[in-house]
């Protein structure tokens, strides 16, 4: 490289099927894709042919750092994977954004990313270390929890090692088998189940080779400015965690230090581990009914999850089926072998888990994921889930019923897009809580409009009762999240939107930029970063289009969105939103208007410069953000719009 400021220079290729071991320099795709999302959506599309599913050996499963990792105070070390996803139905292109220290220690030990290629045929796995690169037989750990496997390596190699693992549940191909990383960190999209197929166990990284920035006088006073704007009121973190709760703050590496997102929690026992978002929940409801009380039991439900390695999102829905089949009579104790009646306790999570991840029984079946499950038992099985699925067996979060812009996110991404979804939920969660008279809460409605303005592309995206303003917004949105996935900054502390401890309360939408000049030294501005958002966002685009989701056809949002009315909505029972002139509105009991909906992805296919009738990318905007290779593909392929 040029200079190799905010990255070591190179990318680690590792054939499983082969054991060759080389590399990629890391200069020839950072100039137009960053790092992060943007770096393994360039090494997909260059490497896995269409024809290949999740679990053929040619399916790369690539690990990927960004630029800002191992700087301290940005938040910047968030790690990606990359891959066919068998949680897709069907297979195609898929990510996953996972926390913790794995990810710079990869970077530490002398590498941007990790490309993983091939399949062994006997179980192994992987230790890089400054630089050497070593397969060892893990014969040993195969079908062993994650947790188990990932404390033994630490054990075997040392406390500074940094594991990230599968359970049982991917090394039997489970579809929505996760991974596992210090911390916790965990990462969803089925890719433990693509480690499964490559006889693939567990990565351990660790280094010392630190990276340099362009600016290092320029970059201390950009985190000092950022730490700054993310300060917390004072006891802010004391009413999240009071004493006695047995919740703590774990941290991952260059924290800005103000996340509030990630726990660690001690149960009575003495057991520790992550409490976080869904995965902290998904048990809470079933289990306080069984007990009609309080329990640690959405905690160890959640510590089954992490030991078998599964997605605790599509065990939610998972669980709904059955609850809801036992009653209708479609499952039985007798017919699933499962204590259905117990639904709630730790003993039915226990065995639920155990089921699945040796696919036992209906537990076969169960593993190929919620809405594939549902559809092969039949018996009006797919009915009991229909308001429940929205995309890759998840819940609807953030649901397009109430935001509008958000069903252009989910008819246009691979999966649920959870970072695009809270730029706009945060906001408003913290609009309706001060709407509900909460001194703590800054969230004024001239400030969601502030935002909107500055974030969303206009004041209308704010007005939530018309479908005006939504297509500029998703746009906006998706070119910054996907600069900012490409960089790869957290989720929890980026963008700043808005600020707890000033006067007026406004975010800073240039700091993204700014930062990344200080550190790389490629001078960029605002409109120059979410240039490079849209080029990834368009690539990945054409990668999903490559793969068989062609155009305005492919573009669905769930039927339940149409039909189905909006009844709650996560934190806002009364589904609160800002309206007219910023005016608090109730969007429960609506739906989305179909045919509003179809004019709303007319107007963004012209916002993106694609063909507005049937959503296909053209020649000249792919040429526009340097992709004509990926033009020159879609046309043989016959997936490039006509010139327009």
């Amino acid at each position: 490289m040029e200079n190799e400021y905010g990255y070591t220079g190179k990318i680690l290729r590792v054939n499983l099927g082969s054991g060759q071991i080389s590399s990629l320099l890391t200069a020839q795709y950072v100039d137009r894709f960053l790092g992060g999302r943007g770096l393994a959506a360039k090494i997909y599309w260059d490497l896995v042919p269409p024809e290949a599913d999740a679990f053929d050996p040619r399916n790369s499963l690539i690990f990927v750092t960004g630029p800002l990792a191992g700087f301290v105070g940005l938040s910047g070390s968030r790690w990606q994977v990359c891959a066919k996803s068998p949680a897709a139905d069907p297979h195609t292109f898929s990510y996953s954004n996972m926390g913790g220290h794995w990810g710079v220690q990869l970077k530490f030990s002398g590498y941007d990313g990790l490309v993983i290629e091939g399949a062994s045929d006997k179980p192994v796995y992987l230790v890089i270390e400054n630089g050497r690169v070593e397969i060892k037989d893990a014969s040993s750990f195969w079908l062993k929890s994650a947790v188990e496997v990932r404390e033994t390596i630490k054990k075997e190699l040392g406390h500074e090692m940094r594991v990230v693992s599968t359970g049982p549940a991917g090394d039997n191909l489970v579809a929505f088998a996760g991974l596992l990383a210090d911390g916790d960190a965990s990462g969803s999209s089925g890719f433990g189940a693509v480690m499964g197929s490559k006889k693939l166990k567990a990565i351990a990284v660790q280094g010392d080779q630190r990276v340099k920035a362009a600016q290092p006088e320029k970059l201390r006073e950009l985190v000092a400015y950022v730490r700054d704007l993310k300060k917390l009121k004072p006891g802010t973190l004391e009413k999240l965690m009071p004493e006695g709760s047995g919740l703590k703050r774990e941290a991952c590496f260059g924290c800005i230090g103000s996340c509030i997102g990630r726990m660690a929690y001690q149960a009575e026992d003495g057991t520790r581990g992550k409490v976080m978002c869904q995965s902290g929940m998904y048990y809470t409801r079933a289990a306080w009914k069984f007990y009609g009380k309080r329990t640690e039991v959405p905690f160890f439900a959640n510590r089954i999850a992490d030991r078998y390695g599964f997605d605790t999102m599509v065990m939610d829905s998972i669980i709904t089926l059955l609850f809801k089949g036992h009653k209708t009579g479609i499952f039985t104790e007798e017919n699933t072998g499962l204590p259905l009646a117990q639904i709630g306790s730790l003993e039915f999570i226990e065995a639920l888990a155990n089921t699945i991840s040796f696919r036992k029984g209906i537990g076969d079946i169960l593993a190929q994921g919620t809405t594939r499950a549902a559809v092969i038992i039949g018996q009006g099985a797919p009915d009991l889930i229909a308001d429940q699925i929205s995309i890759g067996d998840h819940g609807p979060a953030y649901c397009p019923r109430m935001y509008i812009t958000t069903g252009l996110f989910y008819a246009t991404e691979p999966r649920q897009p959870i970072q695009n979804l809270h730029c706009i939920s945060r906001p408003t969660l913290k609009w309706v809580s001060q709407q509900g008279g909460n001194p703590d809460s800054h969230m004024t409605t001239d400030l969601v409009r502030w935002i909107a303005r500055n974030f969303w592309g206009s004041e209308e995206a704010a007005d939530f009762s018309t479908y005006n303003g939504k297509a500029l917004a998703a746009q906006k949105i998706q070119d910054r999240e996907y600069a900012k996935e490409s960089l790869i900054l957290c989720d929890f502390a980026w963008p700043i939107t808005d600020v707890d401890c000033s006067e007026d309360h406004k975010g800073d939408p240039r700091v993204e930029s700014r930062i990344y000049s200080a550190v790389t030294g490629r001078e960029t501005d605002e409109a120059g970063l979410n240039e490079i958002g849209e080029r990834v966002f368009n690539l990945q685009r054409a990668i999903l289009t490559r793969e068989g989701h062609v155009g305005r056809e492919a573009d669905r949002i769930h039927e339940m969105f149409y039909t189905v009315p909006l009844k709650e909505a996560f934190l806002n029972p009364e589904c609160l939103v800002t309206g007219p002139g910023g005016e608090p509105i109730s969007r429960k009991g609506a739906v989305v208007d179909r045919k509003k909906f179809e004019a709303l992805k007319t107007e963004y296919y012209q916002l993106r410069g694609w063909d507005p009738d049937n959503g296909l990318q053209t020649k000249e905007k792919l040429h526009q953000l340097g992709l004509d290779d990926v033009a020159d593909e879609l046309k043989a392929r016959k997936v490039l719009a006509h010139s327009i």
